[in-house]
């Protein structure tokens, strides 16, 4: 079936073109009557405003677009993403507005999306995610001058409003835990290292490390996979001075660093204690529960969904938000290592 015209309408409803078009973009020149009558044929024939005419017409899109550079399959292992994607789209819901997700191979497709979209009025505004160390994304996004909100912080995103926690702090709240512990020997599997936080959590680690006099405390860069997770575990527990402590980016990698210690023969907590970074159902299913970094990120969803449409509605009202820092929950996979505990 061929797409309705505003010709077809005209036809239908016994009136001009031009009567058409004053009833469809409520505008004064047709009686109530004649208005109620085109929007009836309108709405029988399931006309829909064309996507270029509204671009020229600057109509909103009622929509607002996330664009991620990782591996579909790496995002959708990951429940942080599908939390933080339902709480984006329940604060998006409430004002009929809809999210366009699109995953892409690198960052040069990413800043291709955003320009197409904004030129052709795809959507009203962006959510940007996993912000970058010295970004390239975010003086694109400036120079389109399109409503946008980073997930991260605190610096780095340039003029764009952010939503941030604090990534530094919650890390040394992890490594005082442990320290306080009796742990010396502390490795951390980290994500990205090109991603801002990640490396916010590398320096708060060799900062705690010199104040707390650790043995060793070391950083492996991941992708965020339960692979490379996996393989990061298994080259940290084969080296000769092993860590008495793993702490994981996130909780995909965290269970399976979790299968690799039970794979090579090392007890979880009696051996090993692990920590994530993430929490979620997949920390405390498993045995034993881990112990993580707990925050809501639903709500964190809902948060940037409702500065993102006050960005829209307002163009410069929003400033950036600290969201509260992740709170540390204490389960099985933790105590003090062997040699310090009491008979």
């Amino acid at each position: 079936m061929t797409r309705p015209t505003i010709d077809d309408i005209a036809r239908s409803a016994g009136v001009s073109k031009s009567a058409v078009s004053f009833a469809l973009n409520d505008r004064p020149g047709v009686s109530p009557a004649t208005r109620e009558r085109i929007l009836r044929v309108a709405s029988e024939m399931n006309w829909r405003p064309h996507k270029a005419a509204r671009a020229l017409g600057g109509a909103r899109a009622d929509a607002v677009g996330l664009v991620v550079a990782r591996p579909a399959q790496t995002i959708g292992a990951e429940p942080f993403f599908g939390l933080l994607l339902a709480g984006l789209q329940a604060g998006l819901s409430a004002r009929s507005v809809a999210l366009h997700l699109m995953i892409v191979e690198d960052t040069a497709a990413e800043i291709e999306v955003y320009r197409r979209w904004t030129s052709e009025r795809h959507v009203d505004g962006f959510v940007l995610v996993d912000l970058q160390h010295r970004d390239k994304r975010v003086p694109v996004l400036e120079d389109l001058g399109v409503p946008a909100v980073v997930i991260g912080g605190p610096s780095g995103h340039g003029t764009l409003p952010s939503v941030w926690a604090d990534d530094r702090e919650a890390m040394l709240s992890l490594v005082d835990y442990l320290a306080a512990l009796g742990h010396r020997r502390i490795a951390h599997v980290a994500g990205d290292e090109a991603f801002h936080h990640t490396r916010r959590r590398i320096r708060a680690l060799k900062d705690a490390s010199r104040r707390l006099h650790l043995v060793d405390a070391v950083s492996v860069p991941t992708d965020f996979s339960d692979a490379q997770g996996a393989s990061a575990t298994r080259a940290l527990l084969s080296s000769p001075q092993r860590p008495s402590a793993l702490i994981f980016d996130s909780d995909v990698m965290a269970v399976a660093g979790l299968a690799v210690a039970a794979e090579m023969g090392v007890a979880v907590p009696a051996g090993l204690s692990v920590v994530s970074f993430e929490d979620s159902l997949l920390t405390r299913i498993v045995h034993p529960a881990i112990t993580a970094l707990s925050r809501d990120t639903f709500a964190l969803g809902g948060q940037v969904a409702a500065m993102l449409l006050a960005a829209i509605d307002v163009p410069g009202s929003v400033r950036d938000v600290q969201s509260a820092t992740p709170r540390l929950t204490v389960r099985e996979s933790t105590r003090a290592p062997y040699h310090d505990r009491r008979a």
